[in-house]
């Protein structure tokens, strides 16, 4: 009997470390879109915007942290400020929308298997550059055949597209900058 309590007890950890692995490798499924998801950075609802869309998991967030936009989904993963424990990062399937208006609440791709097309002429649904992300090659060839663009994938879009893209929009238009704290009304050193 002791044997057998010994040997019990010594297989107990390798029981358990199977455990962790297979929950540490279950990825949550993605979400449906609906109008109580509220966008990370613009604080809006993201049904209230056109274009793609993107939610993340975070193991340390209790609910996934969502986006208007896929340029922002894409920011929140560069930006040394945001939670570094993602389990995973799902984008609207454009391969699958059914407009650009309507990108759809379920069609989802998750990011690293995705295509983006980068430096388009169309814009997000908050008016800044866009990654638009597709499952289908095919289909994001046609979408630069139609709007311009290069086709990359998640590891190749460039930190500085992601980021530099909201400077970009307070740049071109510096009245939306008039009035915020640290800002100067123009004019003024």
């Amino acid at each position: 009997m002791r044997h057998w309590a010994i040997a019990c007890a010594m297989l107990l950890p390798l029981v358990l470390a199977g455990c962790n692995e297979k929950q540490a490798a279950t990825i949550p499924p993605p979400q449906r879109m609906t109008a109580e998801d509220i966008g990370h950075y613009c604080g809006m609802n993201v049904l209230e915007h056109p274009g793609p869309k993107g939610h993340i998991f975070v193991a340390s967030l209790m609910e996934p942290v969502w986006f208007s936009s896929v340029r922002d989904t894409l920011a929140f993963t560069r930006l040394p400020d945001e939670p570094k424990d993602i389990q995973a990062i799902y984008v609207s399937d454009m391969a699958k929308a059914p407009s650009w208006d309507k990108p759809g609440p379920d069609n989802w791709v998750e990011a690293h298997k995705a295509l983006f097309v980068i430096e388009s002429r169309i814009r997000s649904g908050m008016g800044g550059d866009e990654a638009v992300p597709f499952s289908d090659r095919g289909a994001a060839e046609r979408f630069v055949g139609e709007n311009g663009g290069k086709i990359v994938s998640f590891d190749d879009v460039p930190r500085d597209y992601v980021l530099a893209s909201a400077t970009a929009n307070i740049d071109a238009a510096p009245e939306a900058t008039e009035g915020l704290p640290g800002e100067r009304p123009k004019g003024q050193p």
